[in-house]
């Protein structure tokens, strides 16, 4: 029988674990590697071509939203399952848009983790039974409406997620350059372009602003309002 390569990637080791221990059961299921943030990850896809990647959003150095991206564009051939404790429309739009293969919120993750990993592995879509419900409802909106979806003028790049994700995690330009090997000045004119997209202009916002959105974690206490 061939198994399914899979690896997993979230920042806390306990819930790692957790999901080693609930895939480890199963005998069509096989764990090749395990990652901490989002940069992580997708090195260690393109490293061992999984034929899925158990990804969650809130990482540090690289969000899920990007690893997605970047995995999707590098190596197709990975599908891509996202764990979320957000279940929001905005996150679940995003993440399809990007490319994932299916979104399940932690809550149930338990529940549906193996199903969908089957499921996306045979190219199907999974998303969890409520966000599936939403979805299908915003499909029949869609269809009444008519008309293409347009997309948003606070829409970031990838680099500039990147940036905009690293300057939250308070890195110095400097910094920021020598992880995304690219320049210093390159960095400012990212920098620049993610204030002007967000209309936020210090750096105080921007972190507050990642934090409602689910890019960084708020281990500081610092408020996402």
């Amino acid at each position: 029988m061939e198994k399914i390569t899979v690896i997993l990637a979230d920042d806390h080791t306990v819930v790692r674990q957790g999901l080693r221990a609930l895939l480890a059961a199963e005998d069509d299921i096989d764990i090749v590697g395990e990652a901490e943030n989002g940069r992580q990850a997708v090195q260690m896809v393109k490293k061992f071509l999984p034929d899925v990647a158990v990804i969650d959003i809130a990482m540090p150095v690289l969000n899920g939203l990007e690893a997605t991206r970047q995995i999707i564009r590098t190596v197709p051939q990975t599908k891509v399952l996202v764990l979320s404790s957000y279940s929001d429309d905005e996150y679940v739009q995003q993440l399809t848009e990007a490319g994932a293969a299916g979104y399940l919120v932690k809550q149930t993750a338990a529940i549906d983790l193996l199903k969908a990993i089957r499921e996306v592995s045979r190219g199907n879509a999974f998303f969890s039974p409520a966000i599936a419900k939403r979805l299908r409802d915003q499909c029949r909106v869609a269809l009444v409406d008519g008309g293409p979806v347009r997309r948003r003028p606070d829409y970031l790049t990838t680099r500039e997620a990147e940036v905009l994700q690293l300057i939250a995690e308070g890195r110095a330009n400097k910094q920021i350059a020598s992880e995304l090997c690219i320049s210093i000045k390159t960095v400012e004119k990212h920098r620049q372009q993610v204030m002007n997209k967000l209309g936020i202009h210090d750096v105080a916002g921007l972190t507050r602003h990642a934090i409602s959105k689910g890019i960084i974690e708020n281990n500081a206490g610092l408020s996402a309002v």
